[in-house]
């Protein structure tokens, strides 16, 4: 075997297609779109660069073929937050079921982070926003992915565990239909809520869309940001993510809730546009963007995926959340344009989120690890920290 670093188009080219032959014949695994995966390398598209590196490879047989790829990356902004030791990662990982191949791949990403001082690292993770590309896979191999969310091979969980990677978190999905009760509970909430003139819920309208980076800034760094090593989200992030979903955008899946005028809450949700991007084979070419705007017309998906769910700390436990979720149900039931919705990456290291997802009645549909090897396996592994 032989590993190739990554450094010419071709190579790049070839990290792609490996893993469209890799999956060829599977019946729920769906293509990324090729662009997606290369902004993730590409300087000028990923600002994550600015303050980190990374590097990728391709494992080849005797015979010049093809049968892994990996990638590595340091993240100065994450390296040391909420580690007891510098801390890189490694992703994109894909191989044929060959233990030999796999431990080849990851031996690869430890000496690259072990010369870049990384005494540990977590898997497969992305170089960049923690809400793509993250974690690995384990349960609901029956379903298909949600865009920019991995899908593996169920024997990829053997190499990762058999490579002396433990569980650092899980993170959930949760399904249901749109249609049908949520629990009794909510309801209590918001009715607590609703009793201060001062809560204001709705979704965004159309006029309030130019106001959307600035109202997730607001609740986002408030919410999430420094708990579980999310770092702060600056303006231009924030604009940089509204400016992405913008295409794909529906003013009905965009909930906050306002306290005297000011957001302090959000909910929000995107159609899951793999239920289009699967049409596309990978390529947002012309014909991509015809097949992708053909659709969109027809109204082909109806699923809706949660992105983010949050109440800023001083508004918790007051009956905000069941608000927010009463008045989405208000809204999206009679109004019938989605059938089913998922909730997407929810840590198992935030129970609060998993209650408020249970009394809206989803079950477990996937389930992803985070994996993460210390390079000194003597010393104590601990765990993702629980929120509080």
């Amino acid at each position: 075997m032989k590993i190739v670093e990554v450094i010419t188009a071709a190579h790049a080219r070839e990290f792609i297609e490996f893993a469209v032959r890799l999956y060829k014949n599977h019946p729920v695994w769906i293509r990324p779109l090729d662009a997606d995966i290369d902004n993730v390398f590409d300087p000028e598209k990923n600002k994550a660069f600015r303050h980190g590196t990374c590097i990728r490879w391709l494992l080849q047989d005797d015979a010049g073929k093809t049968i892994g790829r990996v990638a590595a990356f340091v993240n100065e902004k994450i390296v040391h937050k909420g580690n007891d030791q510098p801390t890189g990662g490694m992703g994109f990982f894909e191989c044929i079921e060959d233990r030999a191949a796999a431990f080849a791949l990851l031996d690869q990403c430890k000496t690259w982070l072990q010369a870049k001082g990384m005494e540990a690292m977590d898997g497969p993770i992305n170089f960049g926003s923690r809400d793509r590309w993250w974690g690995l896979l384990i349960e609901g191999f029956d379903r298909e992915p949600n865009y920019q969310c991995n899908y593996n091979f169920p024997y990829y969980q053997h190499f990762f565990e058999a490579y002396g990677f433990q569980v650092y978190f899980y993170q959930l999905t949760f399904a249901r239909g749109v249609q049908g009760p949520l629990s009794a509970r909510l309801d209590e909430k918001a009715a607590l809520c609703r009793r201060d003139p001062n809560y204001d819920f709705r979704y965004l309208k159309k006029q309030e869309l130019g106001k959307l980076a600035e109202y997730l800034l607001i609740v986002y760094n408030k919410a999430w940001a420094n708990r579980s090593e999310n770092p702060e989200l600056t303006m231009a992030q924030a604009k940089l993510l509204v400016q992405q979903m913008k295409p794909i955008l529906d003013p009905k899946l965009l909930y906050f809730g306002f306290y005297k005028g000011e957001p302090v809450s959000f909910f929000l949700s995107l159609p899951e546009i793999n239920q289009i991007f699967k049409y596309v084979d990978g390529k947002m070419n012309w014909l991509g963007k015809l097949k992708f705007v053909w659709h969109t017309l027809l109204k082909t998906n109806k699923k809706a995926f949660g992105i983010l769910f949050g109440v800023v700390p001083e508004h918790q436990g007051k009956g905000v959340d069941g608000a927010m979720i009463t008045y989405a149900r208000d809204v999206l039931q009679p109004d019938a344009r989605y059938t089913q919705y998922e909730m997407n990456w929810i840590g198992d290291f935030n129970p609060k989120m998993i209650l408020v997802v249970e009394q809206v009645g989803g079950e477990v549909s996937k389930r992803h690890a985070t994996y993460r090897k210390l390079f000194d396996e003597t010393k104590p592994f601990r765990r993702a920290p629980i929120l509080k």
